[in-house]
């Protein structure tokens, strides 16, 4: 069970690694994201780098220290970010295709095993 952890763990530092990179650089493609949100594109442009930031935090947490509220985070920032693709007006494939993104994340939680307390949220 400690290799599938490490497999994952790997597997979700790389997404985070690859996504906040992107964030990071201020991908053009990804603006339309934001902005289907309700966010101005000077604001998305101001908050990409910032996104980046917290996704190069969540890649190293997991694979250094997986506790579940990051990895909680990561679940829903996944799901999040694979959903608003169709909502910006891309197919429902996009979001299909990005499914590993959160279950990635969510199959680490389950095998860590999800919190019982607001204690365990940091085990």
């Amino acid at each position: 069970m400690k290799r599938v952890e490490w497999i994952l763990r790997v597997g979700i530092f790389l997404t985070f690694i690859g996504h906040g990179s992107f964030a990071w650089q201020v991908r053009p493609s990804w603006l339309v994201y934001l902005t289907t949100v309700g966010f101005s594109i000077d604001q998305a442009r101001l908050l990409m780098p910032m996104i980046g930031a917290l996704d190069f935090l969540v890649a190293f947490a997991v694979l250094l220290r997986p506790v579940r509220l990051v990895l909680i985070w990561a679940v829903i920032w996944t799901f999040s970010t694979a959903l608003i693709r169709p909502l910006a007006g891309l197919p429902l494939w996009d979001f299909v295709e990005r499914g590993a993104n959160w279950a990635a994340p969510l199959a680490l939680l389950m095998i860590r095993g999800w919190p019982k307390s607001a204690r365990d949220l940091f085990k």
